[in-house]
């Protein structure tokens, strides 16, 4: 009777079926996530547990949270998957919430001394808190702080290469946050972009300049095309204007050689008798003659371009700790390029933004200046922050700051350099 009664009514026999396997289906989800989280704060009491001398202070923590970031929905996955692991570490945390764009800047300049800084956020996130750590008078004892990264933005590019690649998110921000207490760190190349008169901006990934950036941010405009959304986007934009040129003018510096990496720990200091021996023996000896030093001009480069697009870039994405130069990659895209080339190119650089087609220049640089022609429109993308677009100085601080890893990242790099 019960099948019969189903056969007859099988469309909605159809339609409970659909609906209880995904009901299935999503709470078993839930139920695997909520595993997920509790190993994760298993780990994290481990490390809370651990014994240290009564007159060592905890480590103090301060998070900056940008509750924005992933269409609002950052705040919950904090407090879900990362805040608990962090309480039961044993840290001091605190936890800075921004309310409006830039204020991260403003808080780094007033912020007083913390053991660890921690980025809640995505690539504009990142961008403030170095901006504002960079730009302190005392800049060079707090760049030296450790900077963990929870990736909740829509955007994370630099989890690509913190952190193993994970389609499940609380498995990805549960992993990043182990990562910061398991204490593996690697250094990372900062961007310096000065414009005429602004304040210096930072940036860890990139800057890029021309019409497939200018194309990527209008892709959210399309949303009601779904998957032909990114295409749409680009074949717009060629409609507009075409060819779509970017004329500039650039001067670079070539690779620098990276200097030998210094002791973590300094050297004891000799006893008195040695260093009055030592004064002593420089005071009577005789001055030496100073021998002029020849000044050796920096060979700057020139180059006007005529480009689609300009991108200067890090190394950070594809990090070598043992390579003995550094330099950032720059790469001017060719201005020939039919419409059908630009809508397929704009759709493989929403996947990866740092790819050089054929027929690009590519130039390795440790410091340029950019000239842009009177009049120029447009925007800047700075770690995807829209700026605007105007004459700048982009100069590379090598292995200028720590950034926290999952230790099997470090292996896997210390493994590539290696072969």
């Amino acid at each position: 009777k019960v099948l019969r009664t189903l056969r007859n009514h099988w469309k909605k026999t159809t339609f409970g079926v659909c609906l209880l396997s995904w009901g299935g289906n999503w709470l078993y989800g839930k139920h695997c996530d909520n595993l997920l989280r509790r190993a994760a704060c298993q780990e994290a009491q481990a490390f809370g547990n651990q014994l240290i001398p009564s007159s060592m202070p905890l480590k103090k923590a301060t998070v900056f949270l940008n509750p924005a970031a992933c269409k609002g929905k950052a705040r919950n996955l904090f407090e879900k998957n990362a805040a608990p692991i962090l309480h039961l570490s044993g840290l001091d945390v605190t936890v800075v919430k921004t309310d409006y764009e830039g204020q991260a800047k403003k808080l780094l300049e007033l912020m007083e001394t913390t053991d660890l800084i921690i980025i809640a956020g995505g690539d504009g996130t990142v961008q403030e808190v170095i901006t504002g750590l960079l730009r302190r008078a005392d800049e060079a004892v707090f760049s030296k702080i450790p900077i963990g990264f929870i990736p909740l933005g829509k955007t994370c590019t630099l989890s690509h290469t913190l952190y193993p690649e994970s389609t499940n998110p609380v498995q990805h921000i549960t992993n990043a946050t182990l990562a910061i207490l398991k204490g593996e760190t690697v250094p990372l190349d900062v961007l310096q972009i000065k414009g005429e008169k602004e304040q210096p901006v930072f940036a860890v990934t990139d800057l890029r300049w021309g019409s497939y950036r200018d194309a990527a941010v209008k892709v959210s405009k399309y949303w009601y095309l779904g998957p032909l959304k990114t295409k749409a986007a680009h074949f717009f934009s060629t409609l507009k204007e075409w060819p779509q040129k970017h004329q500039a003018a650039l001067m670079y510096l070539g690779p620098t050689e990276r200097p030998p990496e210094e002791p973590e720990e300094k050297p004891s200091r000799p006893p008195l008798y040695v260093r009055l021996y030592r004064r002593l023996r420089l005071y009577w000896s005789s001055p030496p003659k100073e021998v002029p030093q020849e000044v050796n001009p920096e060979d700057w480069e020139e180059l006007k371009l005529s480009t689609t697009e300009l991108s200067i870039a890090t190394r950070n994405r594809q990090l070598d700790l043992t390579r003995t130069k550094d330099f950032m990659d720059i790469c001017i895209e060719a201005d020939a390029v039919s419409k059908g080339q630009f809508v397929n190119r704009g759709s493989e650089k929403m996947r990866d933004p740092h790819t050089c087609p054929e027929g690009s220049q590519c130039i390795q640089a440790s410091r340029c200046i950019l000239q842009l022609p009177e009049g120029t429109e447009g925007s800047f993308g700075i770690d995807n922050e829209e700026y605007e677009a105007m004459p700048v100085e982009v100069k590379l601080l090598p292995r200028k700051l720590r950034f926290f890893c999952d230790p099997r990242m470090r292996e896997q790099m210390l493994h590539a350099a290696v072969q």
